[in-house]
Order: C-alpha cells, then sequence, then structure tokens
C-alpha cells in the first residue's frame, strides 16, 4: 500500500491550504482582537497568540486540521486575573499575567511529556457545559455593554447582568452622538452574525461574518473621510487602540508576585481551562477530518505549551486549540498543518500592512462578535440537550453554571464534580460502590477470534474512565471491538457519550465498535448518552427503553420474521434439563427471539456461592426440534475433552468422515443412537458452518458460543446457524 503523506503529496496540496488559512484569518483577525480587548489585554495580544500559535503548533503539534490562537473560555480567566493582580492597575494587571500565562504554559508541557492529556476526561460532561455556558455568560455580560457603546459598565457578571436594561434604555435616550453611532454600529455587526448564515448568496459567503464587520466599519470610516462633509462621529477612545511600531512595543512578563496566592490561583484557572478548551476542541475536529486521523493529544498538548511561554514572554495571550476556526480550515479544505501556518504568516500580513485600517475599527463592532459567541456558548439549545439526556444532568448543569457565575472557574468546576459524585451515590444509593471499587482494575481486554473484546466491572464513570479509555485507544479503528458493561452496576452519562463518540470513529475507518450488556439497565432518560443503572437481579420490567443493542435485535427478528420480546418474562423451564446448567442458578431471562422451532436468549446466571459465588450473562439459543433426540454433546476438539474423559464419556467418531472426528469432540452414552442420528447432511452443516458448544437432550438442542453476551453480528450469525440446523432435523 502506498504511504499516503509523501513530501510529493504535501507540496500538492498547498494551494488548498494557502486558500484555507487565507480564510481562516479572515475570521482569526477581528476575534484575536476582540478576544483581547474583552480579556482587558491590549488588542495586539490577541493577535501575538494566534501567530506563535499558527507557527509554533503548525511545526510541533500533534493534530493535522486543528487552528489555534486565543480562546473564548479564557477571556473570563484573564479579565479576572488582570483585575485582581493589578489591584486597578490594568497595565501591571496585564503584565502579571503574562508571566502567569508563561508558568502556565511550562505546565501544559510538563502535562504532555507525562502523557497526561486524558485528564480531560475526569471532568463530567454536564459540568463542562456548564462551565461553558457560565464563560458564554461571562462574555455576554461584559460586551454587550461595549457593543451599546457603553465603555464604563462595571461589576460582577450578576450586576452586568442587571445592568442590561438600563443600559439598553441609555442608548435609546443618549444624546451623545458618538455612542449613538457607535452602538448603532455594534447592533448592524449583532445582525451580521446573526443572519450571516441565512443569507445564501456565494459571492456574500465568500467573505466571513467577522471579517465582514471589519470590511464595512473600516468602509463608514472612510466614506465620513473622503465623501462626507460631517465629521467621523466616533470618539477615539471607541476605536482599536494599536501601538504604532507594532513589532517593536512587546510586553514583557513581570514575575514579582509569582508566591502570591492570586497568582498561583490565576495559574491554574489559566492552566484547567485552556487545557480543558483544547482538549475539548482536538477530539471535536477529529470528528470532522475528512481523512479520519486521530490526533497525537500529549504531542499536541506540549506543543500548546511551548507556544504559550512564547506568546507570554512577547505579550501574547494564552494559544489554545479552538474549534469554530478549526472549523472554517476544514470546511475549506485544510488537509494538513500547513493550512495552522498559512493562517498565522496571513495575521503577520494584516497588522504589518494593515495596521492603519485596524484602527480604524470601532470596539463595539468587536465585542457584537463576541455578544454573540458568548450567546452560542449559553444558548437555551444547550440546556435543552442537557435536560434531555436527563434531570440530573440538568442539576449538574445548573449548579456549575450557578456557582461559576457567583465565585470563579476553579470553584465552579470542582462544584460539578461534586455534585456528580454525590448525584451518583444518591441515584445507587450506595456510596460504598465507588469507594470500594475506585482504585480496583475494573477494565479487561483480550482478543478472540479477531475481535477485541473489553469487559468493564463494578462502574464506569467519569471518576475511573480513563482506564477504559486506556484500553479502548490501544485498538486500531479498523478493526471490530465489543464492550461489554453486564458486569457494570452503574455507567454515567460522560462514559455513555464517549462510547458514541468511539463507535463514530470505527465506523468512519471502516470498522465496528459495539456497546452490550446494557439491556438490563435502567435509563435515566430515553436520550442515546443517558445514564444506565443496573436493575436488580430478580427485576424484568415490562417495558422500558430499548438500548442501540436491543434496536438492533428488534430489526433482525424483523428481518427473519422472529418475535421479539426485549423485557420478557418467561421462564425457560426447559433450560435446567440440560448438563450445563445442573450446577448453575438461571436468575433471568430477557431479549427473548422466537418463532416455532426456536428461541434465543440473554440468559443471567450464577455459579459457586458466598465469596466465591459469581454472576454470568450469556446468549445462547434453544431449538426445539419435533422429533425425539438422542442425548449427546458436540464441541471443538480439545476444549472439554478432558473433562468429558473424566466423567465416563469418550469421543465418538462417525466413520464415514474423519475431517469431523478430527475437528469436533462427540459424546453421549448411546453411540449407536448417535452415530444413526449423524446423517451426511448433518455432518456437512456442521462441518460448513461455525463450531459452538451444543447439548442434546429431551428437550431440544441448546446451543452455546462463549460464556458472555452475544454482539449483534453474533446474535445474527447465531440466529440464521438455528434457522438453517432446524431444517435439517
Amino acid at each position: 500500500m502506498t504511504k499516503k503523506n509523501t513530501f510529493k503529496t504535501f507540496l500538492s496540496e498547498i494551494p488548498k491550504n494557502l486558500f484555507s488559512g487565507f480564510v481562516v484569518s479572515l475570521i482569526a483577525l477581528p476575534l484575536g482582537l476582540g478576544l483581547a480587548l474583552a480579556s482587558g489585554a491590549p488588542p495586539i495580544s490577541g493577535i501575538i497568540a494566534a501567530i506563535v500559535g499558527g507557527t509554533v503548533v503548525a511545526l510541533i503539534g500533534g493534530s493535522h486540521v486543528t487552528i489555534t490562537g486565543p480562546g473564548n473560555g479564557l477571556v473570563v480567566v484573564i479579565l479576572a486575573a488582570i483585575t485582581t493582580l493589578g489591584n486597578g492597575d490594568m497595565q501591571q494587571g496585564f503584565l502579571y499575567t503574562l508571566a502567569a500565562i508563561v508558568i502556565s504554559g511550562i505546565i501544559m508541557i510538563i502535562l504532555g511529556f507525562l502523557r497526561l492529556g486524558s485528564l480531560g476526561d475526569f471532568f463530567p460532561a454536564s459540568a463542562i457545559q456548564g462551565m461553558l455556558a457560565a464563560i458564554g455568560i461571562g462574555i455576554f455580560a461584559k460586551q454587550i455593554h461595549v457593543m451599546l457603546g457603553n465603555l464604563n459598565a462595571k461589576g460582577s457578571i450578576i450586576e452586568l447582568l442587571i445592568q442590561v436594561p438600563e443600559g439598553i434604555v441609555n442608548f435609546v435616550k443618549t444624546s451623545d452622538s458618538s455612542m449613538f453611532y457607535a452602538g448603532a454600529i455594534g447592533i448592524i455587526s449583532l445582525l451580521i452574525m446573526i443572519f450571516y448564515s441565512k443569507i445564501r448568496n456565494r459571492y456574500f459567503q465568500l467573505i466571513p461574518a467577522p471579517m465582514w464587520i471589519v470590511v464595512l466599519s473600516v468602509g463608514l470610516y472612510y466614506y465620513f473621510d473622503l465623501f462626507s462633509t460631517h465629521d467621523y462621529p466616533i470618539h477615539k477612545e471607541l476605536l482599536i487602540s494599536l501601538p504604532n511600531d507594532i513589532l517593536s512595543n512587546f510586553a514583557f512578563p513581570d514575575f514579582g508576585k509569582v508566591y502570591h496566592s492570586d497568582f498561583i490561583n490565576a495559574v491554574i484557572a489559566i492552566t484547567l481551562i485552556s487545557s480543558i478548551e483544547s482538549l475539548l476542541s482536538i477530539k471535536a475536529v477529529d470528528k470532522l477530518d475528512p481523512l479520519k486521523r486521530r490526533s497525537n493529544i500529549n504531542k499536541d498538548i506540549r506543543a500548546l505549551g511551548i507556544a504559550t511561554v512564547i506568546s507570554g514572554f512577547l505579550g501574547g495571550l494564552n494559544v489554545v486549540t479552538v474549534i469554530a476556526r478549526s472549523s472554517v480550515n476544514v470546511n475549506n479544505k485544510g488537509s494538513n498543518r500547513s493550512a495552522n501556518f498559512f493562517h498565522a504568516t496571513f495575521l503577520i500580513l494584516f497588522i504589518v500592512l494593515f495596521a492603519a485600517e485596524l484602527r480604524k475599527i470601532p470596539l463595539p463592532a468587536l465585542a457584537a462578535i463576541l455578544v454573540f459567541t458568548g450567546y452560542k456558548l449559553a444558548s437555551p439549545k444547550n440546556i435543552q440537550k442537557v435536560f434531555k439526556v436527563g434531570k440530573e444532568q440538568l442539576i449538574i448543569f445548573t449548579v456549575t453554571l450557578l456557582i461559576t457565575i457567583a465565585t470563579s472557574l476553579i470553584i465552579g468546576i470542582l462544584s460539578g464534580i461534586i455534585i456528580t459524585f454525590v448525584i451518583h451515590v444518591f441515584i445507587n444509593k450506595n456510596a460504598m460502590l465507588f469507594f470500594k471499587n475506585a482504585l480496583k482494575p475494573n477494565v479487561l481486554m483480550f482478543k478472540e477470534d479477531e475481535k477485541y473484546y473489553v469487559s468493564v466491572k463494578n462502574f464506569s464513570s467519569f471518576l475511573n474512565y480513563t482506564k477504559l479509555k486506556t484500553k479502548l485507544d490501544q485498538i486500531p479503528e479498523t478493526q471490530e471491538a465489543i464492550i461489554d458493561f453486564s458486569l457494570c452496576d452503574f455507567v454515567d452519562h460522560s462514559v455513555m457519550e464517549n462510547m458514541s463518540n468511539y463507535s463514530a470513529a470505527f465506523d468512519r475507518k471502516g470498522g465496528h465498535f459495539e456497546v452490550i450488556g446494557l439491556d438490563d439497565a435502567k435509563s435515566g432518560s430515553e436520550h442515546p448518552f443517558a445514564l444506565r443503572k443496573l436493575l436488580p437481579k430478580k427485576f424484568v420490567p415490562k417495558e422500558g427503553v430499548l438500548t442501540k443493542r436491543q434496536k438492533s435485535i428488534q430489526k433482525i427478528s424483523e428481518e427473519m420474521h422472529y418475535n421479539y420480546d426485549a423485557f420478557s418474562d418467561i421462564e425457560m423451564e426447559e433450560l435446567p434439563n440440560f448438563g450445563y446448567f445442573k450446577t448453575r442458578n438461571i436468575e433471568k431471562v430477557s431479549n427473548v427471539l422466537s418463532n416455532e422451532d426456536c428461541t434465543m436468549f440473554d440468559v443471567q446466571f450464577s455459579e459457586g456461592e458466598l465469596i466465591a459465588k459469581q454472576v454470568i450473562k450469556a446468549t445462547m439459543l434453544h431449538i426445539h426440534p419435533k422429533k425425539m433426540l438422542p442425548k449427546f454433546t458436540l464441541d471443538k476438539e480439545g476444549v472439554f475433552e478432558y473433562i468429558y474423559h473424566f466423567a465416563g464419556y469418550k469421543d465418538i467418531d462417525i466413520d464415514e468422515h474423519p475431517d469431523f472426528s478430527k475437528r469436533f469432540y462427540l459424546s453421549g452414552k448411546n453411540e449407536e443412537k448417535i452415530r444413526d442420528y449423524f446423517t451426511d447432511e448433518l455432518v456437512l452443516f456442521f462441518e460448513s458452518n461455525k463450531q459452538y458448544h451444543i447439548e442434546a437432550t429431551d428437550v431440544g438442542l441448546l446451543v452455546i458460543d462463549k460464556e458472555r453476551l452475544a454482539s449483534v453480528k453474533e446474535i445474527k450469525a447465531l440466529a440464521y446457524f438455528g434457522s438453517g440446523l432446524q431444517k435439517i432435523l
């Protein structure tokens, strides 16, 4: 197979990556300026972060189509750090914050070398959603006042939100023409952001919405300068301020407060949010990659850390992976890291060649972009999505959101983790489930019949998900993987969402990823990401939410004209008559597929007692033929041979079929009847199909594959095997 990532391929893809980098730079320019201003930092600091990030991560990063630069999530953190560390002096606070940014970058480098990129999986999904929504509300609360031309609005997030109605009234009634014109530009800019996607003109769509705002804002300035008899109505303080000599005016970090508690808190907050934002974005962009590549997350974290250190020393903000600009890159056919590099290159050209034009952009125009961004992060649709997953997820989301707004991001996310754990304990009514099993190895993986089988025990939640993730990341996405949660008492929302992500990744690469063992679990809602709690062993629900596996079994029943009962209370009285169940206690039967001749089912049984008791779930097939059968057992040669010899049985050879006798171990007390029963047609059928463990008694045939639940593919194969065998019998 020819290797695709050759230098020749790279060169051939330069034109489309060059174009994609240009389009992304059109968005990154106003966003970089706006995010810096919203953070209380000089506008140029956002552009520095984008340029450094695009250059460094493009050269040494571990992702393929991501774009790096200043992130939305850090706006609230950086603003808080500058305000707190400067004690009212924003310039000095910015210098202290640069030092915090540098140390944060060093920590990210260390995290990358320690291969701790998976730490992002430790945070509950709904808590992260709540934190992002709080960030969005924080951005919105501050920037809506700037959008209306008011730079003097002060206070906490809650106070700023309360002031919004008053701010709107003041804008409508203002006699200050500068504020009115600036606010009008802000409102028009917001309308452009809202309605841009609804205008389907292809020429209009060539320019991204943020760049349209820049073009129109600068165009308005030139209109007043060249054509109008009136002066430009917007005061200079409402325009972007850039240094005259951009390339020689770099701020340098001040490490004077490095041992202060406020400084340490700022470093922790910056590192936490930049890591989470980057990890989430990298995962999301990998799903968009048309070539289905998976990023080296730890390598990318190291590259982001190095870029952040350099950016901080040059007076720039943190460098993170950003989802919006990365999506634009993918949509414009960006195929490798060179697009990120070209985006940085174009930003340098814009700053060097068009600095004078950038100074003509009104701050309300940039604020409108951020108001729209803040709204998207805290959109009611996001709250609705969380609620659909489950009511408990809405509680986690709301608690994280409110505490983050009222206190800080660190306290907010910690509160989200704590409330998630408390809810999990409450749902299970068993705190010891988590404390007893937290440090136990709970994931077993092995390979069988060219399939990877992963069994998860006890519980699987955000607390121990990294154990499962470590195993899953070892499985090639082109292979078949079966993840069995049948021994799990509880699976949380974060794990369910990640299982869906793995399934999508395997599908894209041509592999198969299937989750089984959740059919007997109670679902928090009908949403596929809802948490699952195992029902009591003796309880069989009359109805419930079907899992993905059960829906697939239902389709098989329709295809093969079987009856299907997912929540069956059938006793299966025949089972104790089989030798297999002589020493095993049958507890529950479910997912029953049946017709006149065959019944396929999942059975839960136990073997051993007291501390040696073990619960097992398996999928089996019972065939009830119309005529009497001799008692026999058929298995793969060598599997149970010594056990049967010890019990007084011997291998019965079929003389006319020596190959069958070599491959199968056939045993039973009445050899003559058994040999007569195994006709040429029956022998040929067994030789031509997959080998199962088969036991025959007066009540029919019991067919068993593995002592575990079967995947959908295995169920379908077993159903066809049973139908074929029944026709012969």
